[in-house]
């Protein structure tokens, strides 16, 4: 393509050239990181998996190998979808409102912290440490909370991304 578009990994350095919102531009470059780093825990992750598997035979060891991976895409996709958004919107040239590029990574921003908050709540109970004292009460709230509640603050903020972009579109 002519205009330096091409798909998923070229969408980052395109949606960060054509957006004038600095915000917007700090979130490409960090939506990266974070995308990428999650990818390579989840890989790492899925390897390992399979390691301590191999010698299983398929049934629902081949189900929760596939389900480690539906997770991932979960995590990922949120993740990439600010960027994705704006860089279609401005390939297409639906518009040029840089309060769709600052709106989209607010809430891309929004979801990196429920996915911290999830990580937070599921902390197993032998390994949780005492928080510092500024936030000490939230922390312990987070704590208390049953560990399916998890999933609960980044489902929110993946609606959250896919809600803001069907309201400013």
């Amino acid at each position: 393509m002519a205009d330096g578009y091409r798909g998923v990994f070229g969408a980052f350095p395109y949606a960060f050239r054509q957006s004038r919102s600095l915000l917007f531009r700090s979130y490409v470059l960090v939506g990266a990181l974070v995308a990428g780093a999650v990818t390579l825990l989840f890989g790492a992750g899925l390897v390992v998996l399979v390691a301590q598997t191999a010698a299983i035979e398929g049934g629902s060891l081949t189900l929760s190998r596939a389900f480690y991976i539906v997770v991932g895409l979960f995590v990922v996709a949120p993740l990439v979808a600010p960027v994705l958004f704006v860089a279609r919107r401005h390939r297409r040239q639906e518009g040029d409102d840089a309060r769709y590029d600052l709106a989209l990574s607010l809430a891309g921003y929004l979801f990196i912290a429920s996915l911290y908050v999830g990580l937070v709540i599921t902390v197993p109970t032998d390994q949780q440490s005492p928080p510092p004292v500024a936030v000490a009460p939230l922390v312990e709230t987070l704590y208390g909370l049953p560990q399916v509640a998890g999933v609960v603050p980044p489902l929110v903020g993946g609606c959250l991304i896919l809600a803001v972009h069907r309201l400013l579109r």
